[in-house]
């Protein structure tokens, strides 16, 4: 043992390097400033609904953007797997747009400075393309469109992440959101039930796996591998699913 100034300590521990301890304030300390693809994804889905007014109504499905682009399981089989991803980017009202906007800029505000530009994109990724897997496994002859499946899977990213930083999510009012959300989702009619589920718990798989930055990365690029890897895998299990379960015929 060695002497030191707190009272003995181990050989090992005194020429270890001094570790630094983070509270779960300052990992997960939301700043705008540090929000980049936040804002970029809030500017895209701003132009896509733009675009679909212009091009044929905010509230019909009659304009290209609609026909093309929202998620909808008979043409997914069918091979236009894009609309795996632009069904995230398209929303029905003005309303609908801004609730998604504005709990997407909350959760951006805290997440991506806490893991980063990289890993925080594909955290949405991961939890889009999980959103859609839900709705070809509940209401794959249904179109479906919103943001709100990748918001809903930032939720799960954020609780694990907090849970693993030893924050309670219920303190933090994060849980409570969730509840109230979830509440909503089988309440309201014409909410997605899949998108919302499907999304959630494919953003606690991404939140598992993404590290925060306060902490040593010892295995760098493995886990953003992993990340990529989890989209492509549940990008495939929804076309799967739409080509087993769809049963309307597509044009």
């Amino acid at each position: 043992m060695v002497q030191a100034s707190v009272g003995y300590q181990c050989p090992e521990c005194t020429h270890a390097r001094p570790q630094k301890v983070v509270s779960g304030a300052a990992a997960f300390a939301g700043g705008a400033e540090d929000v980049v693809v936040g804002k970029a994804l809030i500017g895209l889905n701003v132009v896509a609904y733009v675009a679909t007014v212009v091009t044929g109504g905010s509230t019909s499905a009659t304009g290209p953007l609609f026909q093309h682009g929202v998620a909808y399981g008979p043409a997914i089989a069918a091979g236009e797997w894009w609309r795996i991803i632009t069904g995230g980017f398209l929303h029905a009202s003005p309303l609908h747009l801004i609730m998604n906007m504005f709990l997407l800029w909350l959760l951006s505000k805290e997440l991506e400075p806490a893991v980063g530009h990289v890993r925080f994109a594909l955290l949405y990724l991961v939890s889009l393309v999980g959103g859609a897997v839900g709705v070809m496994l509940l209401s794959v002859d249904q179109p479906t469109l919103g943001a709100s499946g990748a918001v809903f899977g930032l939720m799960g990213a954020l609780v694990v992440l907090q849970l693993r930083a030893k924050q309670n999510p219920w303190n933090s009012g994060l849980g409570g959101l969730i509840v109230i959300n979830l509440v909503l989702t089988f309440a309201v009619p014409n909410i997605s039930v899949g998108g919302h589920i499907g999304g959630l718990l494919a953003g606690a798989l991404a939140g598992a796996l993404v590290e925060v930055k306060a902490r040593p990365n010892t295995t760098p690029g493995i886990r953003e591998g992993f990340m990529v890897l989890t989209a492509v895998l549940l990008a495939g299990l929804a076309v799967v699913a739409a080509g087993a379960l769809s049963t309307q015929p597509w044009y």
